[in-house]
C-alpha cells in the first residue's frame, strides 16, 4: 500500500517519517553504480573498506586495483560493454575487488553460488552467455566439467582463497587449503589466468566506458529452488534506487565513516549484495566479510574481535549463534541494527535475540526481483514480531486474488509490488515474464496480509501451501509452534500426499535435547494447533537441507 494511502499519518509510526524519511526517493542522484562507487572511494581514501581473514583493505586500495581489475578486462581480454562475466566465490576480499572493477567495465555481472554442481553451473553460465569467468580454485574442476559445453567463454581467471592475504600469510593458507585440507580438487583447464595477474597492471588513461541507468547491472539467477533458474535482469537504475530507499530508511540511524558491519551472508546473494555492500558502502562503513559462517566456532572468534554496530542474517544463522557456547563472549554494546532476511524469522529467534543483546531483531522482505528489499520496520522502537513491516518509499505493495483484485485489509492472497526496484523482467524468458506480472505489479508467489494500519505480515510462499481436507495449512504457522519448543533447535515443515486428507503436514525436527520424543511434539502441537494442522509424521534428522544462506529447503526434505 503506497504511503500515501488510506491516511497514513494517523499509523503510529508515520511520524518517523514526516520527520526525514521521504514518501518518494530521488533516483537520478547517479547514471549509473560506478558513479556511486567512485564517489564514495574517494570520500574516504583512507578509511578501512573491508576486512577478511585479518587483512584490512582501505577504500584508496579498493579504488586502485579495482580500476586495475576493469582495465585490464577491457584491454587485456578485450571484453565490450554488456558482456556477461561470472563470480564464483565466497566472501573474500577478491569480490568487491571484481564487482566495482566489473561494472567499471561496463560488464553485466553474474552472480554464482560456489556450491552449485556442474549442472547447475552449466544452466546458468549457457543461458547468461558468459564470456569469462573469475572463480576460485576450488571450485574449478567443476568448470572442466561442463567447459566444452559453453564454446562462448573465453576468458577464465583462477582465484586462490590467500591471493589478499600477502605474500607470507597467503602463501601459508593456499598450502594448506590445497594440500592439507584437501579442498582444491585436482582440474586442467586452458590458459587460465591467476587472479594477481589482474589486478597488478596499471593501464594508463583508460577510459571506462559511459553508462545509463537502464544498462544491466547483474543477471541474478533465482527460481532454482523451485524450478528452472531463471535470470532477473536488475539494471543499474534497479540496484541504485534500491539502495537509497534503504539510505533514507536508515539516515537517522547511521553515523557516516563510523560503523562497522559482519557480512556472514554471501555477497553473490542480493541481498548482502545490496544491503551489506551498496547501501553500507555509502556510509563508509568497515565490511568485515566472513568467509565460512558455517564453522561457527570460528565465525564467533571473528565476532570477538571488534563490536560491530550492524548485523544482517538468515533465522538459522541467528539460531546457531545463539546456540553456540561463546556467543555470551561476543560484545553487542555498539549493536545499533539487527535485520533479518532471506526467510522468515520465527519468534522464538527473535525473542532470544533481544533478550541475549538488547536489541531487536527486525524482519524485511524482499526478493530477487524485487534488487532485493520491498517491505521493512520502521524505527519507532516498537516490538512487533512477527510483522514484515512496511514498504520501503517510493514502492506499492497490494494484496490480490487469483484474478489481480486487490483484496481489503486482514485477508490473505498474494503480495504483489511496484516500484523502482522491481526488475525489468527474466533473462531470455518472455513467457515466465508475462506470467510474473499483471498490470505493472509483480508477482511475488507469497501469500500475506495487510492490517488496517498498513503493517504487512507473510503467511508462507504459495506453492507450499499444504491443502488438508480442502483447508489451506502454511508450514511457517506449525514451524513457529514446533520452535516454540524448548527442546527442538531446527524445524521444518512440508505438505505430503494422504489417501484421505489429501495432503497432511510431515515435520522434521533437528533436536536440541536428544530427549525429545514424536508424542511429545505431537502433545505440544495438539495444545496450539487445529487438529487439521497438527504433523501427523514427524521425523528426527541430525541436520535439515539448506540453500546456501541457511535457508531450510522444504521441497529436499525427505
Amino acid at each position: 500500500m503506497h504511503y500515501k494511502d488510506h491516511n497514513m499519518k494517523k499509523r503510529p509510526w508515520f511520524e518517523h517519517y514526516e520527520e526525514g524519511v521521504p514518501d518518494q526517493i530521488d533516483d537520478h542522484l547517479f547514471d549509473s553504480l560506478p558513479g556511486l562507487f567512485d564517489n564514495i572511494l574517494k570520500k574516504y581514501p583512507n578509511k578501512t573498506a573491508f576486512v577478511n581473514m585479518g587483512v584490512s583493505m582501505s577504500f584508496k586500495q579498493l579504488d586502485t586495483l579495482s580500476a586495475n581489475f576493469a582495465g585490464f578486462l577491457l584491454h587485456e581480454l578485450k571484453l565490450q560493454k554488456g558482456d556477461k562475466i561470472a563470480l564464483q566465490m565466497p566472501n573474500l576480499l577478491q569480490y568487491p575487488i571484481c564487482i566495482i572493477g566489473a561494472l567499471r567495465a561496463g560488464l553485466t555481472i553474474v552472480n554464482t553460488n560456489p556450491l552449485y554442481t556442474a549442472r547447475e553451473m552449466k544452466h546458468q553460465f549457457k543461458d547468461a552467455d558468459i564470456k569469462a569467468i573469475v572463480i576460485l580454485t576450488n571450485f574449478a574442476s567443476k568448470l572442466e566439467e561442463i567447459l566444452p559445453d559453453l564454446p562462448e567463454l573465453k576468458h577464465i581467471i583462477v582465484a586462490q582463497i590467500g591471493d589478499m592475504l600477502g605474500v607470507l600469510k597467503g602463501g601459508i593458507t593456499n598450502l594448506v587449503v590445497k594440500h592439507i585440507k584437501k579442498m582444491v580438487p585436482a582440474y586442467r583447464l586452458p590458459n587460465v589466468i591467476p587472479f594477481k595477474t589482474t589486478i597488478r597492471a596499471t593501464h594508463q588513461n583508460v577510459h571506462f566506458p559511459s553508462l545509463t541507468p537502464e544498462d544491466i547491472a547483474f543477471l541474478q539467477y533465482t527460481g532454482g529452488t523451485t524450478g528452472v533458474s531463471k535470470g532477473a535482469i536488475l539494471t543499474h537504475s534497479n540496484m541504485l534506487a534500491n539502495a537509497e530507499q534503504h539510505r533514507v530508511w536508515l539516515k537517522r540511524l547511521m553515523v557516516e565513516g563510523q560503523e562497522v558491519v559482519a557480512t556472514a551472508l554471501p555477497l553473490y546473494h542480493i541481498f548482502a549484495m545490496t544491503v551489506n555492500f551498496i547501501t553500507f558502502f555509502i556510509y563508509g562503513t568497515e565490511n568485515v566479510l566472513i568467509t565460512n559462517p558455517r564453522d561457527m566456532s570460528a565465525f564467533i572468534k571473528e565476532m570477538r574481535k571488534k563490536p560491530i554496530s550492524l548485523f544482517t542474517g538468515v533465522n538459522t544463522l541467528f539460531n546457531g549463534m545463539m546456540n553456540h557456547k561463546d556467543f555470551t563472549k561476543i560484545d553487542f554494546s555498539r549493536l545499533k541494527l539487527s535485520i533479518g532476511g532471506g526467510m522468515a524469522v520465527l519468534r522464538p529467534v527473535a525473542e532470544k535475540w533481544r533478550e541475549l543483546t538488547d536489541e531487536l531483531l527486525m524482519e524485511g522482505y524482499g526478493l530477487t526481483e524485487c534488487s532485493p528489499v520491498v517491505c521493512i520496520h520502521p524505527f519507532d522502537g516498537e516490538d512487533r514480531i512477527g510483522t514484515i513491516g512496511v514498504p520501503l518509499p517510493s514502492t506499492d505493495v497490494i494484496i490480490c486474488d487469483d484474478q489481480g483484485n486487490q483484496l481489503p485489509p486482514n485477508t490473505e492472497g498474494e503480495l504483489c509490488v511496484k516500484g523502482p526496484q522491481v526488475m525489468k523482467g527474466y533473462w531470455n524468458n518472455e513467457k515466465e515474464t508475462k506470467e510474473v506480472f499483471f498490470n505493472d505489479y509483480l508477482r511475488t508467489g507469497d501469500i500475506a496480509t495487510m492490517d488496517i494500519n498498513g503493517f504487512f505480515y507473510l503467511v508462507d510462499r504459495k506453492k507450499e501451501m499444504i491443502n488438508v481436507s480442502g483447508f489451506n495449512v502454511y508450514p511457517k504457522e506449525i514451524e513457529d509452534v514446533i520452535a516454540k519448543h524448548p527442546k527442538v533447535f531446527e524445524i521444518g515443515v512440508k505438505g505430503v500426499p494422504h489417501e484421505k486428507t489429501n495432503e497432511t503436514p510431515m515435520a522434521f525436527i533437528v533436536k536440541k535435547d536428544a530427549s525429545l520424543t514424536e508424542d511429545e511434539i505431537r502433545d505440544f502441537c495438539k495444545k496450539n494447533l487445529t487438529g487439521y494442522k497438527v504433523p501427523r509424521y514427524i521425523v528426527f534428522r541430525d541436520e535439515l537441507p539448506k540453500t546456501n544462506i541457511g535457508k531450510i529447503l522444504r521441497k529436499d526434505l525427505k
